[in-house]
């Protein structure tokens, strides 16, 4: 389950899944969605990202996305094969070329969270737009 919230010029995005991974993958959906409507052929592209904690992990993830958004024209789609292991997230992009009608500034860390919970893993992410 994802749920956006809308401040004044960021958007936060809450997530709940089963596992870590899956809400790095749902993270990267979500951000697809923002980014724009692609409208090319799928492409895919091996990731990996490293970082000191859960959280920035996650917020390491979404730079990266962002960033092939800008330089490469690539909007998520979705994320497969998605590890998350201590410091280090792993997984394939799948994207598809687009010009991003809504750029994403950046990734803030206010906020920032990706943590076990009762019922599964929750992910909170505060994106700067």
């Amino acid at each position: 389950m994802r749920e956006w919230v809308e401040h004044t010029s960021e958007l936060e995005l809450r997530i709940e899944a089963p596992s870590a991974e899956d809400a790095v993958a749902e993270a990267t959906a979500a951000l697809g969605d923002v980014l724009g409507e692609p409208d090319d052929e799928p492409v895919t592209r091996e990731l990996q990202v490293e970082g000191g904690d859960p959280g920035a992990l996650l917020a390491a993830w979404l730079e990266e996305l962002i960033f092939l958004a800008e330089q490469d024209l690539l909007i998520p789609l979705e994320a497969r094969g998605v590890s998350v292991g201590e410091g280090v997230v792993r997984g394939q992009l799948v994207a598809r070329r687009g010009r991003p009608s809504h750029l994403v500034k950046a990734v803030t860390y206010h906020r920032l969270a990706l943590e076990r919970g009762e019922t599964g893993w929750r992910a909170t992410v505060v994106l700067d737009v």
